[in-house]
């Protein structure tokens, strides 16, 4: 019974860093219709312009502010300067559909090269701003902290604060009407454009905040945040892409399901293991678990 509840919790704070990631790749997929397999890119470069705030400062938290600011700031750069020139050139067929994966995937080789040139490849570490020891309670240990507790929270937190911009704001209606009914929206007077870019700087602030949380209680490197993206994915296709609230549920899933297959069936399956839980998904609930037909969710 020890060994479950300590799985999982372990689940639960792990499965919050895969949703921090499947919120930001949500977010960007409502807005233009494109998986950003850039985003790893972006979170990692965003971290370390965190990293280098909060090594010289000795300040966590103005690091992660450097950090959603930066992310912000180079998600919205990447929509002006890059995807508003390929949809005008990519505007219909397989083109459009092809052409911004493939863009995608090579803007993550990118930056990992100007990172690379800037930073090497060296592993580099960040101060975790809460504890990493276990909580004791008599004579038991378990292997969940307050940066676990940190973790869980920032994630409820945002998720929180999106869906009350989605729901609630003006800006939440353009951005889900930019996404949906395009044309419409225009003639509405929406300047879909400059939405959709600002959807891109809320996924980017988004992933800065999971590069930096990740990065807490492990390595940065050029190629660290990958698997982070790898399950990010899994976990929003996992909830349903078009929901925010089931890339969070889709993530805590997996990470429960990862952690039990790490503590009871062995490290070398982990990685085959996201991809089952997902084929089981989608054989039950092709459109992911939250999806209720056609419906519009936060």
């Amino acid at each position: 019974m020890h060994k479950l509840l300590e799985t999982v919790l372990i689940g639960i704070s792990t499965g919050s860093i895969y949703a921090l990631m499947s919120i930001a790749l949500v977010l960007v997929w409502r807005s233009t219709r494109v998986v950003n397999f850039a985003q790893a890119g972006q979170a990692m470069l965003s971290t370390y312009i965190g990293f280098e705030i909060a090594s010289r400062t000795e300040i966590f938290w103005l690091g992660l502010a450097f950090a959603i600011v930066a992310g912000a700031l180079l998600g919205a750069g990447v929509d002006f300067f890059f995807m508003r020139v390929l949809f005008k050139h990519a505007v219909s067929g397989a083109a459009a559909v092809v052409a911004p994966v493939i863009a995608t995937l090579g803007l993550l080789g990118l930056i990992r090269g100007v990172v690379g040139l800037i930073w090497g490849g060296e592993f580099k570490s960040i101060k975790a701003p809460a504890s990493t020891d276990g909580f004791t309670f008599g004579d038991t240990t378990i292997p969940f902290s307050a940066l676990n507790l940190l973790v869980i929270g920032t994630v409820f937190s945002i998720l929180i604060i999106l869906a009350i911009v989605f729901q609630r704001t003006n800006l939440g209606l353009a951005l889900r009407a930019s996404a949906y009914a395009p044309e419409i929206a225009q003639l509405a007077g929406v300047k879909t454009a400059r939405v959709r870019t600002i959807g891109w700087a809320i996924a980017g602030g988004v992933g800065g905040v999971a590069g930096m949380l990740v990065t807490s209680n492990n390595f940065l490197s050029p190629y660290s945040l990958d698997l982070l993206l790898v399950f990010g994915f899994i976990a929003a296709v996992i909830g349903g892409l078009e929901s925010m609230v089931g890339s969070v549920v889709g993530a805590l899933v997996l990470g429960i399901a990862l952690t039990f297959i790490l503590n009871y069936v062995g490290t070398s399956l982990v990685f085959i293991g996201g991809f089952v839980v997902l084929i089981v998904v989608l054989l039950v609930k092709p459109d992911g678990i939250m999806a209720k037909g056609r419906a519009r969710r936060a």
